[in-house]
């Protein structure tokens, strides 16, 4: 069996066939004529028997149709054979696929395929089928299912594009021939692998003799040498592109760039005109601006940045100028005042530059330009003229009213010299304390000058003509009031002076010093000493140390607190001024116990424990309101309870036993109020603590003081201490005010006289040690009070009534 395929007879196809016939490229399966000994039998005669197996009958190959087809009848593809096909109609053929039975029919008979529509190769390149024959008697497939293409066939139907265009470009003016601007590429939808359908060649339609354009590339060019951005900027070149590598008859599309030429540096600065004047009054301020100039240059951006300056030392001695970023104009402004009478022109040589200068353009000359300017001085009225920028001066305080201080002076610039008058600004300076004579100039007291209230007074004088008083000038006048000795020097500080009452004599309490309102030129200097006509102070003493500082030293050993706290010493202090003055200050010394932290000691105010635990007044306060509000509340709730509480007996019918508590407590500390173990102790004095038992004794007082000295109690009375006790029996029975105490005193009475003496200092006299106690004051702070207790200047009996007070409370 075998299947033939026949072709549509065009030139490319028969060349395709060609090929494959000489070289053996094809995509057709052949029927093979080689023997194949795979199917041979050898018989017992030595003959070879071949056993034919069924060949495939489809001779295969790909099919072409030409896209874009127009006739009225269906475009011939090809047709389909099988060796099966005896040309009697037995075979039908069967096409599937891709676009088959609606882009491509075959005749069932025959085997011949037509495409029914028009192809477009851009939009399918290629169409896969499949096609079977089949015994039109029985439906039985004569042959197995095969695969074949259609592969559409282009033709030049598309032309070139550019799909990003317009474009736009740039390229620096005065760029040299050759110079790359800029790149286009156009794009053909045909078959490039095809003919020349999509072989593009690009060409210039607009822009000549300025651009030319690589006819492969698209690279565009610069033709032209010294194209000058100033002559002409824009430039818009039409580029073609052209298919079937530009021939007659090839499609085209074009597209425009916009190309731009970019500034360089070409051109210098000009000024309009070479000669310029200008008027400038003599008014005019230093630092503002009086005129401008420019320059011009046709570049743009930095390339015609200009800087300008005044080259003559004329011109640059009195005026400057600067240039303006903005408007690149040349600002003309005043270094030094004008003065009409003095100089009335000026002339200034002006030079404009370029700041960016490129190289390669020097042959086109210097980058800059100069121009003369002259200035002419225009005459003003001015305003008087002082003849200081300001003015300094002195006086000294309390110096009487109308005392003169200084004088200013001021003149008429102009050539007329017109009177000058004076007068103080007092807007600026409410306090009035100068006044100034209106002709001369001259400053004078009219207040008395206090330099500890104000030492720097600071006024405005003012000057103006008498023939035009609307013109003013103003000058700054600083008066300094000088010092005299008119106050006396004090303590420094005010502070209470603590005394330990370890102190021993000699020892140095504080050092203080004197401070004075006066000011000394060389120093100051004081003297200390304490306010004579009074009896020789025992407790203190003082010492000038000679540099503006005394001691106040102790002169006694140890202070008692509970004898004396506070004591007052009066202090003179003298200056060093021109007349001396005194001044008397009273210092407060407060005893006080002391602690020692190290070399250093501290004392302890028992006044300021409150606030040294950094409690305020409102915060104490605080606390005490919180604490009776909690009070009361405890108060209110425990009478609550009380008032709820139910009766023992419910009621009657309920009766039981039942057992009642009372928890009453005793009279406490009252019981034993009658019976006062103190008196056993010292019966002597019973009859003194007996009303005042609330009162702590004074027995200090009593005995001594530092006034007084120190001396010993008085002996007291052996009375009978059994006599004693029942007298008080007898009053605690007589007495019916009081409750009835159930206690029970014991006394355990010894009797009366002891041969060895009682061994309490209560009712001994007591002697003066004779040893010295000074070293325990060195072993710290446990062994202090036990100093003080053994100290010599203080007998035996004021210590045992110190002790005896300090028990009893």
């Amino acid at each position: 069996m075998r299947i033939s395929t026949i072709f549509c007879l065009c030139p490319v196809l028969v060349c395709l066939c060609f090929l494959q016939k000489c070289y053996g490229v094809s995509h057709h399966v052949p029927t093979s004529k080689v023997p194949n000994t795979k199917n041979q039998t050898k018989l017992a005669n030595g003959e070879t028997e071949v056993h034919h197996r069924p060949k495939r009958g489809w001779i295969w190959n790909q099919f072409f149709v030409l896209e874009e087809h127009i006739g009225p009848d269906a475009q011939y593809v090809g047709k389909l054979h099988s060796n099966s096909d005896k040309g009697d109609g037995s075979v039908r053929y069967i096409l599937s696929g891709e676009g088959a039975g609606s882009i491509f029919i075959i005749n069932e008979v025959t085997g011949d395929i037509h495409a029914t529509e028009s192809l477009d190769r851009e939009r399918k390149a290629h169409y896969v089928l499949h096609a079977q024959a089949f015994d039109r008697n029985t439906e039985k497939p004569l042959e197995p299912k095969s695969e074949f293409i259609i592969k559409v066939q282009d033709i030049n139907d598309n032309a070139p594009k550019f799909p990003d265009g317009p474009f736009v470009a740039a390229v620096p003016e005065m760029s040299q021939v050759g110079t790359s601007v800029y790149q286009v590429t156009a794009s053909d939808a045909d078959d490039p692998t095809y003919g020349n359908s999509a072989r593009v060649v690009y060409s210039i339609l607009q822009g000549q003799p300025y651009f030319s354009i690589d006819p492969k590339t698209g690279v565009i060019r610069t033709a032209l040498a010294s194209m000058d951005r100033e002559a002409r900027e824009h430039y818009a070149v039409v580029v073609q592109a052209k298919d079937m590598a530009g021939s007659v008859g090839g499609l085209s599309g074009s597209t425009t760039i916009n190309i731009t030429l970019t500034d360089v540096n070409d051109n210098p600065p000009k000024f309009p005109q070479k000669n310029y004047q200008l008027y400038v009054p003599e008014s005019a301020q230093v630092g503002k601006p009086v005129g401008k100039i420019k320059a011009n240059d046709e570049d743009l951006g930095v390339n015609a940045a200009i800087k300008y300056s005044i080259i003559n030392s004329e011109g640059a001695a009195v005026f400057s100028i600067a240039t303006d970023r903005d408007t690149r104009e040349g600002i003309i402004s005043l270094k030094k005042p004008l003065n009409y009478e003095r100089k009335r022109t000026y002339t200034l040589h002006i030079e404009g530059v370029n700041t960016h200068v490129e190289p390669r353009f020097s042959y086109l000359g210097p980058f800059k330009d100069t121009a003369t300017l002259k200035i002419t001085v225009g005459d003003v009225d001015e305003p008087p003229v002082f003849s200081m920028d300001y003015y300094i001066m002195d006086v000294y305080e309390n110096a009487h009213i109308g005392t003169e201080v200084g004088a200013v002076t001021a003149r008429d610039p102009d050539s007329k010299n017109s009177p000058v008058r004076y007068f103080i600004n007092l807007s600026e300076h409410g306090d009035k304390y100068f006044n100034i004579d209106m002709d001369s100039g001259v400053i004078k007291t009219i207040q008395s000058l206090d330099r500890e209230d104000m030492p720097w007074h600071n006024i405005t004088v003012m000057a103006s003509e008498v023939d035009n008083p609307s013109l003013l000038s103003h000058v700054p006048v600083t008066v300094q009031v000088l010092d005299v000795n008119d106050n006396p020097p004090e303590i420094k500080t005010d502070e209470v002076v603590v005394v330990c009452e370890s102190s021993r004599p000699g020892q140095v309490i504080q050092t203080i010093a004197a401070v004075d309102k006066d000011d000394f030129a060389n120093g100051q200097r004081f003297s200390f000493s304490l306010l004579s006509g009074i009896p020789v102070n025992p407790n203190f003493t003082l010492k000038d140390n000679e540099d503006n500082t005394a001691s106040i030293i102790a002169r006694r050993r140890r202070f008692s607190r509970l004898v004396q706290e506070l004591y007052e010493l009066p202090i003179v202090v003298w200056d060093g001024g021109e007349p001396a003055l005194s001044g008397t200050s009273t210092l407060t010394l407060q005893v006080c116990p002391c602690q020692w932290n190290g070399r250093v000691q501290t004392c302890q105010d028992e006044r300021g424990l409150l606030s040294s635990a950094g409690l305020s007044t409102g915060a104490l306060i605080a606390i005490l309101l919180c604490i009776v509000i909690l009070l009361v509340i405890v108060v209110l709730f425990i009478t609550l309870r009380r008032s709820k509480k139910e009766p023992l007996i419910i009621s009657e019918e309920d009766v039981r036993e039942n057992v009642v508590t009372y928890d009453d407590e005793g009279g406490g500390e009252e019981d034993t109020e009658a019976f006062d173990i103190i008196a056993l102790r010292n019966p002597a004095a019973a009859e003194e603590l007996k009303f005042r038992r609330d009162v702590r004794p004074e027995v200090a007082r009593q005995y001594g003081g530092p006034a007084q000295g120190c001396h010993s109690p008085p002996e007291l009375d052996q009375v009978n201490v059994q006599k004693f006790i029942k007298q008080r029996l007898v009053e605690a029975d007589m007495d019916t005010g009081g409750p009835p105490y159930d206690s029970l005193q014991t006394y355990a009475y010894e009797g009366q006289g002891s041969p060895t003496g009682s061994i309490s200092s209560l009712d001994s006299p007591g002697t003066h040690s004779e040893q010295d106690y000074n070293y325990l004051d060195d072993w710290g702070p446990e062994f202090q009070k036990l100093a003080e207790l053994y100290e010599e200047d203080m007998d035996v009996a004021e210590l045992d009534v110190a002790v005896a007070v300090t028990v009893a409370t």
